[in-house]
């Protein structure tokens, strides 16, 4: 039975849904597709998952990599999901192009091209923000580009993960 939970973190609340055996989606209150229902609420600690990404988020937002994920199941089309995994490849405190995101998505399909407008679209839709790292996607620039959590927190992520 899915669950939902409340955790506090340095750059607002966050909701957290997930089951006994994975976590499926962690928001930021309020951004953009944020769901309009939640499952039933619980505590950090009733479910093991909920418990795991707490420890994660503590070292995360004490400017450590945490160096481990709890079970995720974000759910989605087969390209968002590819997408969201070719998101869990960039490394800590680094940062690719939506383009880069798109070139190599071709290189490990091999089905032809992948549009970078496509691959905005899905990391604009990741359900589980900060563990699946859409706020390390930016512009072909290196400007910042669009987040559901919102460009200032996005700022302060990149900041956080460069030691700044």
């Amino acid at each position: 039975m899915e669950r939902s939970c409340r955790l506090d973190t340095p750059l607002g609340l966050v909701i957290l849904t997930g089951d006994a055996l994975a976590l499926t989606s962690l928001r930021f209150v309020g951004q953009r597709y944020f769901p309009d229902t939640l499952p039933e609420p619980c505590g950090p600690d009733e479910l093991p998952v909920f418990a795991q990404t707490a420890d994660w988020l503590s070292l995360y937002f004490s400017g450590r990599d945490p160096g481990f994920l709890p079970p995720l199941r974000p759910e989605g089309t087969p390209f968002r999901r590819a997408v969201w995994a070719a998101l869990l490849r960039i490394p800590y405190g680094q940062t690719v192009s939506y383009g880069e995101l798109a070139a190599a998505l071709e290189d490990q399909t091999g089905s032809g091209r992948v549009s970078a407008r496509a691959v905005g679209g899905a990391v604009g839709r990741n359900p589980i923000s900060l563990l699946i790292p859409c706020h390390r996607v930016v512009g072909a620039d290196g400007s910042l580009t669009g987040y559901a959590g919102g460009l200032e927190r996005k700022r302060l992520l990149l900041r956080l993960e460069q030691g700044l």
